[in-house]
């Protein structure tokens, strides 16, 4: 297992029940044999019966139990997975977005690049567990948030939740949890008879109270709802995070309607409507799904898509040394990046915004979508579209019905979408920084600005740093800082590794030019 921040340390957190270090790592408790996030609100253990696990898995794999009163299995994510580029990163991202159940080990290695051997060496040093057994520690986290927050049969559950059988479901939810899937919902409706809820508080875990139901019309696939709770690290400024996505939000397929940014995305089984609201403590995720078998990856998505699993005391902490950024931390703490749900949607509109305004970006996206995108069913507001398929913009791009844009910018298109279909470069969740980049750049008319945007909201770069972004450099120029682009690349040297976020202030002073390219 690669080593854990120091043991002594870990105790005191969970001495003082920090939620700062909850995701980060777990503590099992071997007179118990139960395992705890270091929050947990139970009496702390004796030190000497302390065992520290990297992960939930890992606990799972040593044979300690799940919790009951803190819910470690629906913790925040380990800040790690989102801010490295190593195999290990990688490789949890993708079970995250559920690649493992979908297309097992081998699909996961041919993902990553590697051996199925070399895969599960690297997991199990560095996470204490393998690909399968994290995958099994997601599906049951999953199966519990079902159970316990919707009237599905134990059958729909199993199958939703990713499991084989009614057996292996059975089995797993009695090991982890040391109950069974009837008593989990037993004890949740005896909280609120009427309705299933978590019978956690606000901030202890992802579910909150569901009212699910299920949509048919003739023309549109059903659906089935529930609303979910997505947990973060505070502190989190939602304003320029939710401003940004809905400033750029293309019509049809996003938009802000009655406090919550609302968005359609594709997914492995169909496809599903999201409604984000932020609130104090949470977000309020209240999902349509055409197959529930999506629900966990889109949970992924969405968290993927706020930043949820930051740590924004490092990230503040590190920006708050610049004096000149000092202020800006002040003023608004924990703000995070935002990045999309779908990255080769994000690096066409991203080619799309190349020297345009976001309004003209906009334009074009929304003409994308109305010639190719698939038309959907939202009844409950305006979404009308699925992004559209790489496969179905190759097709766009080879009958020249693209939008009216610059030859340079079509070529760049034709060129970036037919490196896409063609599998030749991997942006999303699994996908490697280094050569995402190196691959964009092998790329006619893409330059560093478009790399950098990429890197940043598509890979998921923290580091990334668009120099040339003309929102980057009237936001430094407001603050005093060097005009140039070297001059600002080599102030922002003391940034890293978060200089992305360190955009985000920037950006923040320039509403009305964030995301543009200097022309």
């Amino acid at each position: 297992m690669a080593p854990l921040p120091d043991p002594e340390l870990c105790a005191r957190a969970v001495r003082s029940r920090d939620a700062r270090f909850d995701g980060w790592f777990f503590v099992a408790v071997t007179s118990t044999g139960i395992y705890c996030r270091p929050s947990c609100p139970a009496r702390p253990p004796r030190t000497e019966n302390m065992r520290f696990h990297p992960t939930a898995a890992s606990a799972q794999r040593a044979g300690f139990r799940a919790c009951k009163r803190c819910r470690p299995d629906a913790s925040p994510g380990s800040p790690a997975w989102n801010h490295r580029a190593d195999v290990v990163a990688r490789a949890v991202r993708l079970i995250a977005d559920g690649v493992v159940d979908r297309d097992g080990v081998p699909g996961l290695a041919v993902q990553l690049g590697y051996s199925i051997r070399q895969v599960e060496r690297q997991l199990l040093a560095e996470l204490g567990a393998g690909p399968l057994a994290l995958a099994r520690a997601q599906r049951a986290q999953t199966a519990r948030l079902l159970l316990e927050t919707t009237t599905m049969s134990m059958g729909d559950v199993a199958t939703a939740a990713g499991f084989g059988s009614i057996r292996a479901f059975n089995g797993t939810v009695r090991e982890v949890f040391a109950t069974a899937p009837g008593d989990l919902r037993s004890a949740a409706m005896a909280i609120s008879p009427t309705s299933p809820t978590s019978p956690t508080t606000a901030t202890s875990g992802p579910i909150s109270a569901v009212v699910p139901t299920t949509t048919a019309r003739s023309s549109a696939p059903a659906t089935s709802s529930l609303t979910v709770r997505l947990p973060f690290r505070g502190p989190l400024h939602p304003d320029e995070l939710f401003g940004h996505l809905v400033a750029t939000a293309v019509p049809g397929v996003e938009e802000w309607r009655e406090g919550a940014y609302r968005r359609s995305l594709r997914t492995p089984h169909g496809y599903a409507i999201v409604a984000l609201r932020p609130l104090p403590d949470q977000i309020a995720c209240r999902l349509s799904l055409t197959d529930m078998r999506d629900l966990g990856p889109v949970i992924a998505r969405c968290r993927r898509l706020l930043d949820l699993d930051a740590d924004p005391e490092a990230i503040d902490s590190q920006l708050a040394r610049d004096t000149a950024l000092a202020p800006l931390i002040a003023r608004a703490p924990g703000r995070r990046v935002p990045r999309t749900v779908d990255a080769a949607e994000f690096a066409v509109r991203a080619v799309l915004g190349q020297q345009v305004s976001i309004a003209a970006a906009r334009r074009l996206a929304a003409r994308l979508v109305q010639a190719a995108g698939q038309p959907i069913h939202d009844p409950d507001g305006g979404l009308t579209h699925l992004w559209p398929r790489t496969a179905d913009l190759a097709r766009l791009t080879a009958d020249a019905q693209v939008p009216a844009m610059p030859a340079a910018r079509r070529r760049t298109l034709t060129a970036l979408v037919a490196t896409l279909t063609a599998g030749e470069i991997e942006l999303g969740a699994g996908g490697d920084w280094a050569r995402g980049r190196a691959a964009l750049a092998d790329l006619p008319g893409i330059g560093p600005w478009t790399i950098e945007t990429i890197a940043m909201r598509a890979l998921g770069d923290p580091d990334a740093f668009p120099a040339g972004d003309l929102g980057v450099r009237r936001g430094a120029a407001r603050l005093g800082l060097p005009a140039g682009r070297a001059a600002l690349v080599a102030r922002a040297e003391a940034w890293r590794p978060w200089r992305a976020y360190a955009v985000q202030h920037l950006w923040a002073l320039q509403d009305n030019a964030r995301g543009e390219e200097e022309q």
